[in-house]
């Protein structure tokens, strides 16, 4: 069982130690985020203060990502991913000084959200392509399982570790955690991981041009471009519904219980924690493309739709863990894709223009999200009108049932889109 374990996972002890440092440190920033999101709600009772923080975080990502990934091919990987996380914990440092002195402000974690933003947009290619240089080409999938077992796990215990340590020390403790967890992943990756730096000839193109090969390798290759393009839309309607307006919509709908929130959000936890043990000890499909397309068809099915028709704590909480499960595999399929097209010596840039294509859609989806809830079927769903009658028989009615309908129609259009990508034939060199 030992020399079958050690097999398994044979060249992984870099990895091991970037990933599990990397995980304590992110269950820090998500309890932050948690926490906020509570807060902001609280502050101002809306479906757009709290779709803002996300939009914040993610617009000057996606803006700043298709330069960064450039930049970061040049750059020493391991120094990009210091800086960042610095700065990072400075903007929680900032959130915890304002809140102990009584100035803390919603629009203040607006600002402190864009510089984080900025910051994900060096740090997301330098710690992609950090992951292919410290991983054996056959342990890509076995990879990308084990960073699906750490985001979930992490969504798992976020809810449940911040909403105690709300209850019992408040705002200012999860900050201080948060702060704590930085300095110990820092100190990992400062002093026991080895990042090798590749033997890459200095390239005396044209900044201008090498922000073009990114996008220029993914527009030579059909297939993988049409697949990203698969994500730009599933990312807008994620974004949209359970992404951008799911704590809201609980929130609404049990009278700010957040208790159920912690619930239903350790329920995606669950889920994807059992997807990603699954992705992790079994063998790679041979056909990736139809694994992503009927994962992705099977999430919005039951949780876009199942939380739209939910209206009581087990049914949101068992959409939470049965519509997450596939999440992993959509994910661990995707990222082996890319690492086996894309050569090492262009990862960064590549990766940026793949994260710039399918996810600039992401904060265009919050703010819609939020506009959406509050101005459009919220407030059509307290009127009287023929259509809105038939709707309540499916999600109900009170406040918060306009969300429902907004995460209903985000998850129909979702489950169509997947499954008729799931049928072309255009994606199956992909699986080679």
């Amino acid at each position: 069982m030992y020399n079958k374990l050690s097999t398994m996972f044979a060249g992984l002890k870099d990895f091991f130690l970037l990933w599990s440092s990397q995980t304590l440190s992110t269950l820090g920033s998500s309890m932050t985020s948690f926490a906020l999101i509570i807060w902001a709600y609280k502050q101002q009772g809306t479906a757009m203060s709290v779709s803002l923080l996300a939009f914040c975080t993610y617009l000057p990502s996606i803006l700043f990502c298709f330069v960064a990934g450039t930049l970061v091919d040049k750059w020493n990987k391991k120094t990009v991913m210091l800086i960042c996380d610095s700065v990072a914990a400075l903007c929680t440092l900032t959130v915890f000084l304002l809140l102990v002195s009584g100035h803390l402000r919603v629009w203040h974690l607006y600002i402190v959200n864009t510089v984080i933003g900025f910051m994900n947009s060096f740090q997301f290619p330098a710690s992609s392509v950090t992951v292919s240089m410290i991983t054996p080409k056959e342990q890509y999938t076995r990879v990308g399982g084990m960073q699906s077992f750490s985001q979930s796990l992490v969504t798992l215990l976020t809810p449940a570790i911040a909403t105690a340590v709300l209850s019992f020390g408040g705002l200012r403790i999860v900050l201080l955690m948060d702060l704590g967890a930085f300095l110990f992943a820092f100190s990992i990756l400062l002093f026991a991981i080895r990042i090798p730096t590749p033997k890459v000839e200095q390239e005396k193109t044209p900044l201008r041009k090498q922000l073009s090969e990114g996008i220029g390798f993914l527009l030579q290759d059909k297939p993988l471009l049409g697949l990203i393009l698969f994500f730009t839309a599933v990312n807008l309607l994620a974004s949209m519904g359970g992404n951008g307006i799911m704590p809201v919509m609980i929130l609404a709908r049990t009278g700010g219980n957040e208790t159920t929130l912690g619930m239903v959000s350790s329920g995606i936890g669950i889920g994807t924690l059992i997807g990603s043990v699954i992705v992790t000890l079994m063998k790679p499909p041979k056909h990736r493309t139809k694994v992503i397309f009927f994962s992705t068809a099977i999430s919005f099915l039951l949780c876009d739709v199942g939380w739209s028709l939910g209206k009581s704590a087990p049914f949101w909480v068992t959409a939470a863990v049965l519509g997450n499960i596939p999440l992993p595999f959509l994910n661990a399929n995707l990222n082996t894709i890319m690492r086996t097209k894309v050569p090492m010596e262009m990862q960064g840039r590549v990766f940026s223009a793949q994260s710039t294509l399918q996810c600039f859609t992401i904060p265009v989806g919050y703010l819609m999200s939020g506009f959406l809830s509050d101005y459009l079927f919220e407030p059509f769903m307290a009127g009287t009108s023929t259509l809105r009658g038939r709707l309540i028989v499916l999600v109900g009615s009170g406040i918060g049932s306009g969300m429902a309908v907004l995460f209903l129609l985000t998850g129909v259009i979702g489950v169509t889109i997947s499954l008729i990508s799931a049928v072309s034939k255009k994606y199956r060199s992909l699986d080679i």
